[in-house]
């Protein structure tokens, strides 16, 4: 997925949630990706597995994959 072609649909708190809604998003036709945020800004973030992630989408599908979210 390239990210000049991306917003970002949400902020989850880690990589296993990022998953999981990504997986719903796939699931229902929706391309999507993940990333790690620029939340974590600390010397340590390249080294940390965990942490807030952006879910990406295309901007097109960005109203049906809202409606999607339990929080929608």
């Amino acid at each position: 997925m390239e990210e000049e072609q991306t917003v970002v649909l949400a902020i989850v708190p880690g990589e296993t949630e990022a998953e999981v809604v990504c997986g719903l998003l796939r699931a229902n036709g929706i391309e999507c990706g993940y990333r790690d945020t620029d939340a974590i800004d600390s010397p340590l973030e390249d080294f940390m597995t965990s942490g807030p992630r952006e879910i990406l989408v295309h901007e097109a599908d960005l109203e049906t994959a809202r409606a999607l979210l339990p929080d929608s």
